[in-house]
């Protein structure tokens, strides 16, 4: 017998048809299966009418699932759900009708810290979500030498949470190679510690004390880089300053919360569920023409990171996306500053979980801007893929070799 896919209650969906909703706004919907429900994705098609977007649900009661979406611009917006259930080879799909709801913010656009269509130099990060839960500071120690001996100095950079390493034990942090491989006296970093919501500390600044901090942090394994990270110097290496690290969700964690960090930033202080963040590796990040700024979002871009100079605050920067050279993405106005290196960038910011689509990398000292790298078409996946098929990494490391250096071509 065949069994029917599950059924999207079209008299649930929230919003309905023609309703208006505010820049932040709860999407619900009720779904029933018979073999229940797999997954549910809340999928919203943008006012330009061309650009989609996917988030996933998160189950409630009463066969409910929702998903709380953040940072919606004034227009006409349309939204549809997908729903699969737990059927034999690969599950049931179904696809509700397309519901059509507006949106209007009061004031012209986005408003509130994180989620404004102005140009943002730089200031604190107040929208909370699965932003702040999954970025995070990064503590670390390079050495002073080649040589590796003598004390090594600590250094402070920003990270995300980003996804399930290659078992269900680890997780992964997505931040600058810089962060975590010293291509100048070539060591991986050691004494990794990452601190997610580092804002929300009862503590004055950074500190080793995890006991302050809202969610604990978490020790990390070892890093991965791409190997032309490694065998190149700034500013010859800058295309692939990209990195990851890897942490056990066993003996990994001091303080409160799980010890798990994919689930410790998931759940939200509403008490719904976030995934880690989302990296997007695979579509073209939207770029402006320079001729009309801001004027549909679709370029908009927002930088977060853990600036040093205004620690513990979580900062941000949002302007429209440009290139810098052939190898970088560039916020002109962008003046983040060190320690915020390694931060994502997020566009656009309609949700906490993404996706990324670069990160905190350069500047210049003597004007603003931020570069990021390119993630679409380069080894930003390769080396992901390779922190995967690494874990669980065997046999003794010594500290500054506690790393992966991926081999993904030229």
């Amino acid at each position: 017998m065949t069994q029917r896919p599950p059924v999207i209650d079209p008299n649930s969906m929230d919003p309905g048809s023609g309703i208006t909703i505010g820049q932040s706004h709860t999407f619900a919907a009720t779904i029933t299966d018979d073999s229940g429900v797999k997954s549910v994705s809340f999928i919203l098609q943008y006012p330009d009418g061309v650009t989609t977007q996917s988030f996933a649900a998160n189950p409630g009661a009463g066969n409910s699932w929702s998903a709380g979406l953040q940072g919606f611009t004034n227009g006409t917006w349309h939204w549809w759900v997908q729903a699969k259930d737990t059927a034999k080879k690969g599950g049931n799909l179904a696809t509700s009708d397309v519901v059509q709801f507006s949106v209007s913010t009061g004031g012209g656009g986005r408003s509130t810290g994180g989620s404004s269509t102005d140009t943002v130099t730089s200031t604190e990060y107040t929208d909370g979500g699965a932003v702040q839960t999954a970025v995070g500071r990064l503590y670390f120690e390079m050495p002073n030498n080649a040589r590796r001996k003598g004390p090594w100095t600590a250094f402070v950079c920003s990270g995300s949470v980003v996804d399930a390493a290659g078992a269900a034990s680890s997780s992964t942090i997505l931040t600058a190679a810089h962060c975590v491989y010293d291509d100048v006296h070539n060591a991986f970093a050691r004494n990794v510690l990452f601190i997610p919501n580092q804002a929300d500390t009862t503590g004055s600044a950074t500190d080793l004390n995890c006991n302050n901090d809202p969610l604990g942090c978490w020790v990390a394994s070892y890093g991965t880089v791409d190997v032309n990270w490694t065998t190149r110097t700034f500013p010859d290496n800058v295309p692939w300053d990209y990195g990851y690290y890897v942490v056990d969700d066993t003996g990994a964690h001091a303080g409160p919360g799980s010890s798990n960090l994919d689930e410790a930033v998931a759940v939200q202080p509403d008490g719904t569920i976030a995934p880690p963040l989302t990296i997007d590796f695979v579509a073209t990040p939207s770029i402006t023409d320079g001729t009309n700024p801001g004027s549909q979002n679709l370029d908009f871009t927002y930088g977060l990171g853990y600036s040093y100079s205004e620690d513990p605050k979580l900062m941000y920067c949002a302007d429209d996306l440009t290139t810098q050279g052939s190898d970088n993405w560039w916020m002109p106005s962008c003046e983040l500053s060190g320690g915020s290196s390694g931060g994502p960038w997020i566009q656009p910011l309609i949700s906490g979980s993404g996706p990324i689509i670069s990160l905190n990398s350069w500047g210049f000292s003597d004007s603003p801007g931020m570069a990021g790298p390119i993630l679409v078409g380069t080894s930003a996946l390769c080396v992901f893929e390779a922190v995967e098929a690494s874990y669980p990494m065997l046999g003794v490391v010594v500290d500054g070799e506690a790393g992966i250096e991926a081999e993904c071509g030229p």
